[in-house]
């Protein structure tokens, strides 16, 4: 199977007050570690979806094998970065797509092959447990990307993760920690 990772990284840090995505973390932005975490992965492609007016944060990815997808309706909210991500990956011929945002800073590349490797026949999705529920990152099978596609608005997958009935969930109680204020910020180590 091939899978794609897409790192949603297009989001404004309306809370934080400045580019999340740049936020120093162990010596480089915080989206440089988690896209070479998703490089190191199983992951066949990954694509870093970021908003089209931001050539810094598209800079950071710099050296890295990486496809960025400047997504041009970013202000629409989520959906419209799952979407972007999700058509680059049925064109480059992926039969999964492994959803995962900018903020979580202990993501490492074994979880990510821990979702890979607990997918199996029947099961259309493959999500993240932290916090007593399900989220991203998580794993989406070729037969959820119409439902992807059709999301609209500031919303993401949760709906879709919540709704399935065969989800697969792997347990990351790390995943809880994601970064949205100054505070969380300031906890990041440099």
């Amino acid at each position: 199977m091939r899978v794609a990772a897409v790192v949603l990284a297009a989001g404004e840090s309306r809370r934080l007050g400045r580019p999340k995505q740049l936020l120093p973390y162990r010596g480089r932005p915080l989206l440089c570690g988690l896209a070479s975490e998703a490089c190191a992965s199983l992951c066949q492609r990954v694509g870093v979806v970021v908003a089209g007016d931001e050539p810094a944060v598209a800079g950071c990815l710099d050296g890295l094998p990486v496809h960025v997808l400047a997504n041009p309706q970013w202000a629409e909210g989520m959906a419209s970065s799952i979407r972007r991500g999700v058509a680059w990956a049925d064109r480059m011929a992926c039969d999964e797509v492994l959803l995962l945002v900018c903020d979580q800073p202990a993501l490492t590349s074994a979880h990510l092959d821990a979702l890979i490797r607990a997918h199996r026949p029947g099961a259309s999705i493959v999500a993240s447990r932290y916090g007593g529920a399900a989220g991203v990152p998580a794993l989406f099978a070729r037969e959820m990307f119409p439902s992807l596609l059709a999301l609209r608005g500031p919303v993401g997958a949760r709906g879709l993760i919540r709704a399935e009935e065969n989800l697969i969930a792997v347990d990351w109680p790390e995943g809880i920690v994601d970064i949205d204020t100054p505070a969380d910020a300031a906890r990041l180590p440099p």
